[in-house]
């Protein structure tokens, strides 16, 4: 029998799959061509992207993906933005008849929310788990990304990438 322990896996997650909470948000040819974006048009508000972390889970611990940062690609123009400050949830699902539990996740962001981040310019930003994790079967993570925008700030989201070690 093998056992697979590969420790430079990524797996990426198209825009299209983005929650994108607030603004007016179209999919879209991205900024260079052959590329897709989910573009938010110009205004002057908080908008709450949430991004499902899609690797492979397992029931067994220490088995499936140990999830290790990932990064997503946004590009600003028409206006800087405020903020921008990624964090993480991780959701465990609720046995029957009970509620889901929200629990942060320790890390930390690569770019400087109200600076480096918020610029226009194409972005690759990284948040980093402080301790990786195995993702069980019985939960999910979110990235959570939040971006404060002044009115002629425009969005195209690129893709967010997972890096993870993958162990069966």
């Amino acid at each position: 029998m093998g056992f697979v322990h590969d420790t430079a896996m990524c797996q990426y997650i198209t825009p299209m799959m983005h929650h994108c909470v607030t603004g007016t948000w179209t999919e879209t040819a991205g900024q260079v061509a052959g590329t897709i974006a989910r573009h938010k048009a110009a205004a002057a508000e908080t908008t709450t992207i949430n991004v499902p972390i899609m690797i492979p889970q397992n029931a067994v611990a220490g088995k499936g993906a140990l999830l290790k940062y990932v990064e997503i690609d946004h590009e600003l123009t028409g206006g800087a933005a405020t903020s921008v400050t990624i964090t993480m949830n991780k959701v465990t699902r609720g046995v029957d008849t009970a509620v889901d539990v929200v629990s942060a996740v320790t890390g930390t962001q690569l770019l400087t929310p109200a600076t480096t981040a918020a610029t226009l310019d194409q972005h690759r930003d990284r948040f980093t788990l402080t301790t990786p994790a195995f993702l069980s079967d019985n939960e999910y993570y979110l990235l959570k990304v939040v971006m404060v925008c002044a009115a002629g700030t425009v969005i195209d989201l690129g893709g967010t990438f997972a890096y993870y070690t993958l162990r069966i």
